[in-house]
């Protein structure tokens, strides 16, 4: 996994290729982000109640070629870094050039448009490493036509495989019903990974909270500021993406039936659920840092109190000391045999009672 330094090197390497593209004009192609496959990989599934097919191009001679035999389409993209394979896929689904453009860009915020034949949504794929502590995060793009679902991601993670595995197996009702049932599932799956995620967090926010009651420490801070800053990530992607599941459930353009309508409130749901959850975990950590702070406060507290009664003990002998160092002939037991022992006794009498004192009290021991 990424580290946190492997992220700040990708954004500004996100920030240069942005600034680079200024000036172009709008819907030209340029791959904005980091390059996380060699090659683009394009997959097609064709399927219908009764059948399915399966192919993989490895040309754009052969996609170009290609027609398909069955009702419904899903076409999968991994790797964004080919402008020339996303032109042909626009040809081909005569997409508009700023949904191209948008695909190309790998740092989008999720949000959801409707270009009348079709809906183009975008959204992130999120993962955690308990080692680093650190989220890191792939795009991914839809298009939702009437018979086709176009997903674009840019790198093969295999999280869809469920979905494809569902395809060939024909469980549900995945192949009977259109294909605004497959774009729920792909929904779906993406939505069902926040939990994973939070539930990792959550589960890493709550041993910094068993070790931060035992011993708070400099890196247990470190390690809590980490997460605050992974939360407020994966907040950025999660809000977003209630208002893009709200926009469907809205349906104005009728891309969605109504047997898929539940299944998007039920997302919807999931979102909400989620939103609380993660507001859950970043009160959790607020709370924490608070506590540390405070443990910190209450441990300086201490260490200021005991330093403060050493001295309060120690002053009267140094008091008695620095009156019987005074340059006088005649002073009470200067002359005397037993005036030393008698001032000893003096110091040792009074640190005495003003420890017993600050005992008492509960200032020491």
């Amino acid at each position: 996994m990424p580290t946190r330094n492997t992220e700040k090197s990708h954004r500004r390497q996100t920030r240069l290729l942005r600034s680079g593209k200024a000036g172009l004009p709008a819907g030209t192609l340029v791959h904005l982000g980091e390059r996380k496959t060699e090659q683009a990989a394009i997959n097609l599934i064709e399927y219908g109640p009764d059948s399915l097919g399966e192919t993989r191009f490895e040309s754009l001679a052969q996609a170009h070629d290609y027609a398909p035999q069955l009702p419904r389409l899903w076409l999968n993209v991994h790797g964004l870094h080919e402008p020339a394979v996303m032109a042909e896929i626009g040809r081909r689904f005569l997409l508009h050039p700023l949904v191209l453009e948008d695909i190309l860009n790998t740092d989008q915020r999720p949000k959801v448009e409707d270009y009348g034949d079709y809906l183009f949504l975008v959204a992130r794929f999120f993962d955690y490493d308990p080692a680093t502590l650190t989220v890191t995060s792939e795009q991914v793009s839809f298009v939702i036509g009437k018979d086709f679902v176009l997903t674009f991601q840019e790198r093969p993670t295999g999280r869809f495989d469920p979905v494809r595995e569902w395809l060939r197996a024909d469980k549900g009702r995945i192949r009977s019903l259109g294909t605004d049932y497959l774009a729920y599932t792909l929904l779906d799956v993406l939505v069902d990974r926040y939990f994973t995620v939070l539930e990792q967090i959550g589960e890493r926010s709550e041993e910094l909270e068993e070790k931060l009651m035992a011993k708070p420490d400099a890196a247990l801070l470190h390690a809590l500021h980490q997460l605050k800053r992974e939360t407020l990530t994966l907040r950025r992607a999660i809000w977003p993406l209630r208002e893009v599941i709200n926009t469907l459930l809205r349906n104005e353009r009728g891309f969605f039936t109504a047997e898929t309508q539940p299944y998007l409130r039920d997302i919807y749901d999931h979102t909400v659920h989620l939103i609380e959850s993660l507001e859950a975990i970043r009160d959790l950590i607020a709370g924490m840092l608070d506590i540390y702070l405070s443990s910190i406060s209450n441990r300086v507290n201490q260490e200021v109190r005991a330093l403060t009664v050493v001295a309060i003990i120690f002053m009267p002998a140094t008091l008695i000391s620095g009156i019987f160092g005074m340059n006088f002939k005649a002073m009470p037991l200067l002359n005397s045999s037993d005036g030393f022992m008698i001032a000893i006794g003096l110091m040792l009498g009074v640190a005495a009672t003003l420890g017993a004192i600050f005992w008492r009290r509960r200032w020491i021991g």
